[in-house]
């Protein structure tokens, strides 16, 4: 079994939550107790982020969707719903594709990229986790100011002043330290060609993403014809604090039809 740290509440069906590069299961946060009033709900940080070690390995997707089915074998889930953030919507499809997931909701999922958009979601992603190694000691005081937030969290957030300065300040913190970072970002090189499945898929995507940007959801749509695409209008990368109530609806409630604007 593969040892992970995690968070667990709620009754019901499994739903497992997967966050994306340099992030902690701390960023479902803000959806979290919506999501467990009807679900069994586990929230994990991956290897080698958050509280969880860093064994070692490629860091690829397969690499990552390995090491999340053998901690689900050691709970004893078997399927179950996953929702994923980034490169943890990239896990997330490719459990999916493994038919060990039986939905799938992925937040602007990697992949769906040109070379040129690679490569600027894996420098701007290496850039923050720079500055935020740089500023370490300052961090604190940034938070505290509305337009410090708005200032280091608008790559990530479209609402940054909104944020609570604590849980920016720890992300951060997480982003700067995360051992497995380097592996996990190199290993965009080479992730799966983007499938079809039997699972379920939702794709959402914020049109205020400025790390994986919203032109990169005609892509999924192209690619993924079947699945259902939402459109979240106002949100950035991490959407879960712009706009909790959609993201919760997303990862809970039925799908409204192929196409669901919300």
């Amino acid at each position: 079994m593969t040892e992970l740290a995690y968070d667990r509440r709620g009754t019901g069906s499994p739903l497992v939550l997967l966050h994306g590069l340099g992030s902690s299961r701390q960023v479902w946060a803000p959806i979290l107790d919506a999501a467990a009033r009807d679900r069994d709900v586990i929230a994990l940080d991956l290897p080698g982020f958050g509280q969880s070690p860093w064994p070692g390995g490629d860091g690829s997707v397969p690499w990552f969707a390995d090491r999340v089915e053998s901690f689900l074998d050691g709970l004893g889930v078997g399927r179950f719903a996953v929702a994923g953030s980034s490169m943890g919507g990239g896990i997330a499809l490719e459990l999916g594709r493994r038919g060990r997931a039986e939905s799938v909701t992925a937040f602007a999922p990697i992949g769906f990229w040109s070379s040129a958009g690679r490569r600027w979601c894996q420098s701007v992603v290496t850039a923050a986790r720079a500055a935020a190694a740089r500023l370490d000691s300052r961090l604190p005081r940034i938070m505290a100011s509305p337009a410090g937030r708005a200032a280091f969290c608008s790559l990530f957030y479209a609402r940054p002043r909104r944020l609570d300065p604590a849980d920016c300040v720890a992300a951060a913190r997480a982003l700067a330290t995360a051992p497995g970072f380097a592996a996990a970002r190199d290993a965009f090189t080479r992730l799966p060609v983007p499938f079809l499945s039997e699972a379920t898929i939702t794709i959402a995507w914020g049109t205020r993403d400025m790390v994986l940007p919203f032109a990169q959801s005609h892509r999924a749509r192209a690619l993924l014809p079947t699945a259902r695409h939402v459109t979240l209008h106002g949100c950035g990368h991490l959407p879960f604090a712009d706009d909790p109530a959609a993201c919760a609806r997303l990862i809970t409630g039925p799908p409204t039809g192929p196409d669901d604007p919300r």
